[in-house]
């Protein structure tokens, strides 16, 4: 994956994480210390993050820097997935079950 393609899709990932949390790009900039131009042009792919703004980035977002540098899903994300799926119905369970290998199956397609 080529540099501009990386900072893409890591803000990408920066963009889904704020909205799951419901903050605008104005939040994120006031928590971390940065302008609302800084933050767009991040989340654009358009400018890298500097490391000490990664680190505020990812205590704002609650999230690691793993998953906003590679999309490795943090164990506690995956854990309370796994507590939601814990608590389905048998048919929700393998409704679910049968969407991941079918979404997994494509991925591997790619």
């Amino acid at each position: 994956m080529g540099g501009n393609q990386f900072l893409i899709e890591m803000g990408k990932r920066i963009v889904e994480r704020r909205k799951v949390l419901k903050k605008t790009q104005e939040q994120v900039a006031e928590e971390i210390g940065i302008s609302l131009q800084s933050v767009s042009c991040i989340e654009l792919g358009k400018k890298a993050i500097r490391p000490d703004n990664l680190v505020k980035l990812c205590i704002a977002l609650d999230t690691t820097a793993d998953y906003i540098l590679t999309g490795t899903r943090p164990d506690k994300e995956v854990n309370e997935i796994y507590k939601i799926l814990s608590k389905l119905p048998p048919e929700d369970y393998k409704m679910v079950e049968d969407l991941i290998y079918r979404l997994n199956d494509k991925t591997k397609k790619v």
